[in-house]
């Protein structure tokens, strides 16, 4: 778990510095920052490579989850070391490919009218609103990689948790259950938080309203999440919550 974990932290990491330094730039000047189109393109490559990146690694996760839960007695037998790379390789490697080719369509696109983009950083469709181009093929090929990086991950992860669900259910003793259940509790509010946000964000219909407000809801996953993901694993790490105790009480301590 902790293999996985530290690839989704280091994912994590590069996903957030991809947008949040550019956001702050373009705050302090008053929303009137500039990026180059190139500039736009990789900041835009980044984003989808590492977001999706996020959803693969959230899904081995969750497979993790179900193997340590419902099929224990396999689990070290199973999840071994080569078993863990094929996962991570899988992760880092398809969505770097999956991601690629949007990229290369977008910049074969003509864009001769306003260069102004309606959001805080790249995205997919504040980016085809400025092209004067047939953007179809782009929409099409977006949608393709959505269904294979975004729903189906979600799906999988969706279907480990109803197997999981019910082996806590079958246990007998309710210590047992809520032990069990605290193993996978993390992961799953993280699983919530990403996929519900990405979902709302990229079926709601573009216009004046909705595009406010997923710039609020981009910001759960782009910024809320990343900072969220080692408080909400952390904090069920026993040394960890042990040197915040041994902190807390030097405090307590120092006050008097």
């Amino acid at each position: 778990m902790y293999i996985f974990l530290s690839n989704l932290s280091l994912s994590d990491m590069m996903f957030s510095t991809n947008i949040v330094p550019n956001m702050f730039t373009f705050i302090l000047k008053d929303g009137e920052g500039t990026i180059s189109f190139n500039g736009c393109l990789s900041q835009f490559y980044f984003y989808g490579f590492l977001g999706s990146t996020e959803c693969f690694l959230l899904s081995v996760m969750s497979y993790d989850r179900y193997l340590a839960i419902c099929d224990p007695l396999h689990y070290y037998s199973i999840m071994n070391l080569n078993l863990q790379k094929q996962f991570i390789a899988f992760s880092w490697i398809t969505s770097s490919v999956v991601t690629l080719f949007p990229v290369i369509l977008l910049h074969q696109l003509q864009f001769c009218g306003p260069n102004v983009i309606d959001h805080f950083f790249c995205d997919l469709a504040p980016v085809l609103e400025l092209s004067c181009s047939d953007t179809s093929i782009v929409k099409t090929e977006t949608l393709v990689s959505s269904i294979f990086v975004v729903l189906l991950p979600f799906l999988f992860i969706i279907s480990t948790y109803v197997r999981i669900i019910r082996t806590i259910l079958r246990i007998q003793s309710t210590q047992g259950r809520q032990k069990t259940f605290s193993t996978c509790s993390s992961h799953l509010v993280i699983v919530c938080t990403y996929f519900l946000t990405i979902i709302t964000v990229y079926s709601i219909p573009s216009n004046p309203y909705s595009s406010t407000a997923n710039k609020i809801r981009s910001l759960l996953y782009i910024v809320a999440t990343p900072l969220f993901n080692p408080i909400i694993y952390s904090l069920r790490n026993k040394e960890i919550n042990m040197t915040l105790s041994e902190i807390y009480t030097t405090l307590k301590k120092m006050q008097f």
